[in-house]
């Protein structure tokens, strides 16, 4: 009896599918974003582990998020093309994938829209050393704010620093103004005390 309830159960069990991720169509293993007007910020963040083949085509992707094809290990093919890609920094992912691809000639229409002297490269090709290039403007720009910092954090040192010597010299004035007033006072008490002395003789 318990075993014919566990069998009408796995019967009726409804199959549990992954989902197509909004807003692509789905049919069995492919995965169809064609023309959504995709970018980095509204690209789905994971597709089902069985997709065997991609269409990213036709949207405004300039770079693809840093693992987003590593859990696809049926995956066939990837449609890339017709997407401003800004070959920077952000392109090693996709340039690392597509350089472990078997057939890299079928993603020789994936090439960089910017920056100007790698527009129309394709990003298969790219070196390591032309993408890093890219990068620099970032590098330069970090440096020039740590800088930025650091000279605020002495400028704000030498500040304080000064302030200290002032409020120092400044107790010190009024330590010696104070032994001063003190050393006047015991010499006119001593002078008082001699005069009285005197008077009383």
């Amino acid at each position: 009896m318990i075993f014919l309830r566990l069998l009408l159960l796995l019967v009726f069990l409804p199959l549990v599918t992954p989902t197509c991720p909004e807003p692509c169509l789905c049919a069995s293993t492919l995965i169809d974003c064609t023309a959504k007007d995709l970018m980095h910020n509204n690209l789905p963040t994971s597709f089902p582990p069985s997709t065997t083949k991609l269409y990213l085509n036709h949207n405004n992707l300039t770079s693809i998020p840093n693992g987003l094809f590593d859990n696809l290990k049926d995956l066939q093919v990837v449609h890339l093309w017709a997407n401003p890609w800004e070959c920077d920094c952000h392109i090693l992912y996709l340039r690392s994938w597509l350089q472990w691809q078997q057939n890299r000639s079928f993603y020789r229409n994936v090439i960089c829209l910017s920056p100007s002297h790698l527009q129309g490269r394709i990003i298969s090709y790219l070196s390591e050393d032309e993408i890093i290039s890219t990068c620099q403007y970032w590098y330069c720009g970090v440096a020039l704010i740590s800088q930025m910092c650091l000279f605020i954090f002495l400028l704000v040192q030498a500040v304080l620093l000064l302030l200290v010597i002032v409020y120092l010299r400044r107790i010190r004035r009024i330590a010696k103004e104070a032994r001063r007033t003190v050393t006047e006072f015991d010499e006119r008490e001593d002078t008082w005390s001699i005069h009285s002395r005197k008077g009383a003789d």
